[in-house]
This record gives C-alpha cells, structure tokens and sequence, in this order.
C-alpha cells in the first residue's frame, strides 16, 4: 500500500493504491477493444478511453475487492467490465443529447457520425457482457447485467422527464439512480460479491456506490448553475440543454404562476433569450434551491459514509471515506 502524499487528492491516492491493478485493467480494455473486422471499433473507442479520464467507476471495483481481500485476478475483468458499460453510454449519451465535446475533445459523433457512436457504444456492451460471464459467477452476473437494463431505462426515463414541470424529486432521484448511481452501485457490489464477502457486507458496499453516485449526479448538476472555469463545468449547459434538474424542479415547485411561465418557457418550449440564465439563477438563489441542493448532496455523502464505516478497517477504506468527501468538496 503507498503512503499518501501531503496535497494529493483522495482519487489521486486511489489510484496510487490501485495502480498494478489499473495496468492490467488498461491492458484489458485495449485489448478486448479491439477488432479483426471492423477498424471503426478500436478507433472510436481509443478516442474516447484514452481520452484521460478519471477511471472512477473501475477504480471502485478494484478497491472493493482489494479492501475486502480478494487476490485472485477476477476483479480486473470486472473493472474493465464497468468501464466498458460506462464507456458505451458516454457514446450513445453524445448522440442523444447532440454534445459537441466530451473531456475536453470532440465527440465521436462529431468527428465519426452518430452510426458509429451507436454502433460502437453496441459492441462495447456486448464486450462488457463477454467479459463479466468469464469469472463463472452467477450473482455477479445479475448485478452488472440489472445495471445495465437500469441505466438504459434511468436514460429512457429522463428523455420523457427532463423537459417536463410536471417532474418530481422522486422521478428525478429514479433517473439519477438509474444513469448514474446504478454503475456506482454495481462497480462496488461486484467487489465485495467477487471476494465472498457476508451478504451484509455486500450491501454496506452497495449502499455506498448508491449514495456516492447519487450525490456525484447532484453535484454535477449543481455545478451547472455554479460552477466556474475552476470547476470543470461550462455554467448553464443544462439549461440551455432543457433539462429539467433538482436546483430547477425545487424551484419550479416554489415558485408562483410568473415564475412558472418563466420555466414553461425556457425549459419545457425551448424558446430562450439573452438574459434568461441570468433570471434562472436568480430564481434559484431567490428560493434558495441551491443551497437546497447541496445539503441534498452532502446528505447522501453521509449515507455513503455511514455504511463504509460498517465495513473492516483498511487503508482503502479511508481513502473511500475521503473519496466521498472530495465529491462534495467542489459544492461545499
């Protein structure tokens, strides 16, 4: 285990922890990404995997298994598992919502078309399901394939919500859980499954991937509204995309018949002007929904923390503990 080091990020001394194991698992995914027939393949997939990213999702895999004492080699299969699933919605997400940019480069749709995003973002799922049957266990089986019927719903779902003032903070917690939080949720769950952990370890390793995927989405789209250069974020690319998130659904749920007009317009017509973000945003902090949000955020962090603290001590375990904290850390 590496010593942390003064003023690294908890995702930083993760993947410091983790790092023999993220070797292999980048191994993995270059070479089942690739293709005999179909050049198209490993080309649209190397531009989005090794476009950097933080590799969250797997790392969360890794880490499971490791703080619950797994040493055979199942977890990395696992792990490239995730990622290829998250991989795929990142392809067909693009698509769907049009988006120009993704970590800071072109999409694939924009530099390929949105036949090879889809078509890719296809194979990759089929090359996450090829991979996860190779460990031989059943339960872990279910677990990431549930998953992934729970993202393309949470995705279906949002499509019909996301522009509708009619959507409610339940309905929006269901989307969140389904396109974000259920990776999360499995990432950690194959781990402990995979090392023959209690089932009540099990689902301490669930709850945590549940309530850190949520708070992650919240947070995301409280920065949309907050964010700033600093934070990663373009301020007001979700308004100006419609959707329909929890700042927006507090706020249209306080606000009178004006205010209402005002969102009806801009969010569920899609006819916006010069100066309506600026109003948006004022309507949020005239509510307060904001600083709703983030209490929202850091309430799930405290679930997340909650269950990892049933778990045994381990130096992962911290790092976990950390890592959740840092999710909020950009809000707080």
């Amino acid at each position: 285990m590496m010593l942390d080091k003064p003023g690294q990020k908890p995702h930083d001394r993760l993947a410091e922890a983790l790092a023999d194991d993220m070797v292999a698992v980048n191994a993995l995914i270059r070479s089942r990404m690739a293709s005999e027939h179909a050049p198209r393949i490993p080309e649209v997939t190397a531009h989005l995997v090794e476009a950097g990213g933080k590799r969250l999702r797997p790392m969360l895999t890794l880490a499971a298994a490791r703080m619950c004492g797994y040493e055979g080699d199942n977890h990395v299969k696992l792990a490239a598992t995730v990622e290829f699933i998250h991989t795929a919605t990142l392809l067909h997400d693009d698509v769907v919502d049009e988006s120009e940019k993704r970590r800071g480069r072109p999409t694939a749709n924009l530099l390929w078309d949105n036949k090879s995003s889809v078509l890719v973002g296809d194979y990759l799922f089929a090359r996450s399901f090829q991979l996860m049957t190779e460990t031989n266990n059943i339960r872990v089986l279910r677990i990431l394939s549930d998953a992934a019927a729970t993202i393309a719903e949470g995705e279906v779902l949002q499509m019909t919500a996301a522009q509708d003032l009619r959507t409610t903070e339940a309905i929006y917690l269901q989307v969140v859980r389904g396109k974000t939080a259920a990776l999360f949720s499995a990432a950690t769950e194959v781990g402990g499954v995979i090392a023959d952990m209690d089932d009540t370890q099990v689902k301490a390793l669930f709850d945590y991937g549940d309530a850190l995927g949520i708070a992650f989405q919240i947070v995301d789209d409280l920065l949309d509204y907050w964010g700033s250069d600093a934070t990663g974020k373009n301020v007001g690319d979700d308004f100006r995309e419609r959707k329909l998130t929890l700042p927006v659904i507090k706020a249209v749920a306080l606000g009178d018949d004006e205010e209402r007009a005002f969102w009806k317009r801009t969010i569920e017509k899609g006819r916006q002007e010069d100066g309506d973000l600026e109003h948006a945003i004022a309507l949020l902090n005239k509510h307060g929904t904001l600083e709703a949000t983030r209490a929202e955020a850091n309430a799930w962090i405290a679930k997340a923390r909650t269950a990892l603290a049933t778990l045994p001590e381990h130096p992962i375990r911290d790092m976990l503990d950390d890592l959740a904290d840092y999710v909020v850390a950009r809000v707080n």
